[in-house]
């Protein structure tokens, strides 16, 4: 009799891990489902616009590329090449950028060419020399032309 009792209780609590196990499953299925109608339902009247928005065409950016710079840092032997590119604030001041940019190449090879490979290495620094850049190529132009400074190439040696 013991073994009946045994192969009974071993038996039964198989039934119970079968039903949670389609019950975890069924769940499963109906939120991928849900999900799922969500999306197609809901979302399908939702297309995207080939045409840039008012507040996208307002918003342009018109960068102005300078050709690289390769410059002695402070210490001897040290050498940067970078090349960068310069976020007008209004793309009316682009023909002024042009005429100005001996002036503005001027600005920036004097300042990177006072700087120490510590002082630029670091991201902080990067970011602080572009504040510098940005501040200098807007003196250089005579106005706020400019709102930002973007690094495309940026090797120390």
């Amino acid at each position: 009799m013991d073994e009946e009792k045994v192969e009974e209780t071993s038996e039964q609590p198989k039934p119970k891990k079968n039903k949670l196990f389609l019950l975890a499953i069924v769940a499963v299925v109906l939120l991928l489902a849900a999900g799922s109608g969500y999306f197609f339902f809901l979302k399908k009247g939702e297309k995207p616009s080939t045409e840039p928005s008012h507040t996208e065409a307002a918003t342009k950016s018109v960068l102005v590329p300078l050709d690289p710079f390769i410059l002695n840092l402070m210490e001897q032997g040290r050498f940067l090449k970078v090349t960068m590119q310069l976020e007008l604030t209004a793309e009316e001041y682009k023909d002024m950028v042009d005429s100005k940019i001996p002036q503005i190449r001027d600005a920036i090879i004097t300042l990177v060419s006072s700087k120490s490979v510590e002082s630029i290495s670091s991201p902080e620094g990067k970011m602080q020399l572009k504040d510098e850049i940005l501040l200098r190529a807007n003196q250089a132009v005579g106005r706020d032309v400019f709102k930002s400074v973007y690094f495309t190439e940026f090797v120390m040696q």
